[in-house]
């Protein structure tokens, strides 16, 4: 049952909006493709979409450690390369580019030079188990998901939330894969994305910062699961879904009105609003994609926009 309407939802159509040049694709096998994607030779996985305030795209490509930035007439430009596996991308207030790196930890890239550093590469001298996407709040609390090789048969994947004086927080201990994540507009819930039980789940942030009362607030199927999520300007949930070919839109209380449809291959992962737009992109990582789509409202406030205090 999609929502209370007992009514199918609006397909959104979305288009090819860039893809990576082949100039910047080099299939061949490296450790990420054999541990995650067997017997296949990639030439990329995209995912991490984020803008700057010029208006630039950056994404990720995880196998081969890229960073890329795409500029409004849809240049793509090598931004660093390095020895990691970077996936998420939030853009803090002073421009920075925050990284969520499965090999090593939260790094921080200047966009202008491509210096790399790492904020955090640990917590207690103990590794990461593989952290995946990452998000900031209005007070530059960075929030992000340690999501390794979790699953339905190991559901220790993690939730943090790393404050800006440096202390950092466990909030979650217990996930099957914990994924993209996001607050509401209003920041009293975080949803994130359990990829490998197929929900999204959602949790009161409480007045201590701690969570409580966590529930699945979206249930999916598929072979894969959700992946990237957004949230709109009138608190509406976007959830990027890894094998069903698209996003689906859903609203407040769990109801889906809508679904994004992808015009090419199935790995819709990650997702982003074009700030200050109802435009969404999407990668469609298999194929190394961006799609683009008109949806009903624009992205909620991000704080990559926001005055550096």
């Amino acid at each position: 049952m999609w929502n209370m309407r007992f009514t199918p939802p609006v397909v959104i159509e979305a288009r090819e909006l860039t893809r990576l040049p082949e100039s910047l694709r080099n299939a061949r096998e490296n450790p990420w493709s054999s541990a995650n994607k067997p017997g296949h030779r990639i030439d990329s996985f995209l995912e991490g979409p984020a803008f700057d305030r010029a208006g630039n795209l950056y994404v990720t490509d995880i196998p081969y450690g890229r960073i890329f930035r795409i500029d409004a007439a849809l240049n793509w430009e090598l931004v660093a390369e390095y020895d990691g596996w970077p996936n998420g991308i939030a853009i803090h207030a002073d421009g920075s580019l925050w990284i969520a790196d499965y090999r090593r930890g939260i790094l921080r890239l200047d966009p202008r030079s491509g210096t790399l550093d790492a904020p955090l590469g640990h917590r207690n001298s103990e590794g990461f188990k593989g952290p995946n996407d990452l998000t900031f709040d209005a007070a530059g609390n960075l929030y992000f998901t340690d999501q390794g090789q979790t699953g339905l048969h190991d559901p220790s994947g993690r939730v943090y939330r790393l404050a800006p004086s440096g202390r950092l927080d466990r909030l979650l201990d217990n996930v099957p894969s914990p994924n993209g994540l996001v607050l509401d507009k209003d920041e009293a819930f975080l949803y994130t994305a359990v990829t490998r039980a197929n929900s999204v789940w959602r949790g009161p942030l409480l007045p201590d910062g701690s969570l409580s009362k966590v529930g699945a607030f979206r249930t999916f199927f598929g072979a894969s699961g959700p992946d990237g999520l957004a949230m709109d300007a009138d608190n509406r949930l976007v959830v990027a879904h890894a094998s069903l070919g698209g996003a689906f839109l859903v609203e407040a209380n769990g109801d889906v009105t809508h679904f994004i449809r992808s015009p090419m291959g199935g790995t819709v992962t990650n997702i982003a609003y074009r700030p200050g737009t109802s435009r969404l992109v999407m990668t469609e990582s298999a194929s190394g994609t961006i799609l683009e789509a008109e949806l009903p409202a624009p992205g909620a406030a991000l704080f990559s926009h926001r005055a550096p205090a």
